[in-house]
């Protein structure tokens, strides 16, 4: 029995390219070709941490045919956004084919699937933050947490989100809101931080400013009160009208004007528990009806490039942390700075300054952790010799 040779647009059969034929740098098409490869791009940033046949990616995108998926899988391999291994052909994507995914337009609907053994989910493509930065939705009850937090925006129910610092709190609100004010809580923050105050003007004399949380009530605006337990309870009263069926606050210093909150006025807090000086009072507690726990996405930070003994290691500090066997651990930020130092100055360097960024009581416990994982001896990141 002859066995029948592949079909020439099949994975198995790689032709030699044609002379003179163009050859993509961004692998980008235009029409149906660039729809399919911003599919087959999408999946593959779904899957950071697997190499992947045609066949598979094929089924998964549920592409017509796997010769058109293998060439928009080449052409992203010759822009260097994903790696192709050979007999059998395989790919897996790169850091920079991860980078670039975040910026494709949507292969419609506006979502990347997600397998699971339930079936198939539809996730959101990265949302830009204020900074130009991208943040990726997580899951939040029966959908994600962006989206949740606009619905319980459009609800008026209040969101309290706790974790340690570094997690991405701030970064959630901002993708979600647009629209967004924030104050910044200290223990030196004051009532006219939120009401405003008089400010001095060119030419003598002074005005009255009003501050974030007047702002957000006149425009409709969503307020976010970061690092609130840090705040004395007595100055976080002054958002106790405004959060409850009243809607309003009174400015003493502007003549006891009243401000009335409009539609789309919205207050969401930060609160992070370990750290020093934060106290969470029954009243504010009791003004948030979700309270929702915040902590470090280790399948995004590996998605985004952080090496596994890395994440390893910090999943090893994060439960020391919860058993109070220390005293720190690095979160997503830290873990998104080791890469950044890695690409600049290399390995080594970051794994002794995520070892040096840590404070003086938890060094040690750090340092032992990554030494562990990584098999690499860590000290903290110095100077070397002239």
């Amino acid at each position: 029995m002859t066995t029948p040779h592949p079909p020439a647009n099949s994975p198995q059969h790689d032709p030699a390219p044609t002379s003179g034929a163009a050859t993509p740098t961004t692998g980008v098409g235009s029409g149906r070709s660039g729809y399919l490869y911003r599919k087959v791009a999408l999946h593959l940033a779904d899957h950071p941490d697997q190499v992947l046949k045609v066949g598979e990616i094929t089924r998964a995108i549920g592409a017509p045919s796997s010769g058109a998926v293998f060439e928009a899988l080449k052409k992203m391999a010759a822009a260097g956004h994903a790696t192709h291994h050979r007999n059998p052909h395989r790919f897996q994507i790169t850091q920079a084919g991860i980078d670039a995914a975040g910026t494709l337009p949507p292969a419609a609907p506006r979502t990347r699937s997600h397998g699971s053994a339930g079936g198939r989910q539809s996730r959101p493509a990265p949302v830009p933050r204020p900074n130009g930065t991208l943040y990726h939705p997580r899951r939040l009850g029966r959908g994600w947490d962006v989206e949740e937090l606009r619905r319980l925006r459009t609800q008026q129910v209040p969101v309290l989100l706790y974790g340690p610092p570094g997690t991405g709190k701030t970064a959630m609100v901002e993708a979600a809101f647009p629209d967004l004010l924030t104050v910044a809580g200290t223990g030196d923050t004051v009532v006219d931080d939120f009401l405003g105050s008089y400010n001095p003007v060119p030419g003598g004399g002074y005005q009255f400013v009003h501050g974030p949380l007047v702002t957000a009530m006149r425009e409709g605006r969503v307020l976010l009160v970061d690092d609130a337990t840090l705040i004395p309870p007595r100055v976080l009263a002054v958002l106790y009208p405004a959060m409850d069926g009243r809607g309003t606050v009174t400015i003493p210093a502007h003549g006891n004007e009243t401000v009335q909150a409009v539609d789309g006025f919205y207050i969401v807090a930060g609160h992070n528990p370990g750290v020093h000086g934060a106290v969470l009072t029954e009243a504010l507690a009791s003004r948030f009806t979700v309270h929702l726990h915040v902590t470090t996405d280790w399948d995004l930070a590996r998605q985004l490039g952080v090496p596994k003994p890395v994440v390893a290691a910090a999943i090893d500090l994060n439960a020391d942390l919860a058993a109070g066997k220390t005293v720190w651990a690095p979160q997503l930020r830290e873990l998104l700075g080791f890469v950044k130092v890695r690409d600049q100055l290399g390995m080594s360097a970051a794994l002794a300054n995520l070892a040096g960024i840590a404070p003086q009581d938890a060094r040690d416990d750090v340092t032992a952790a990554l030494s562990r994982h990584t098999g690499t001896p860590i000290t903290a990141l110095a100077l070397g010799k002239r």
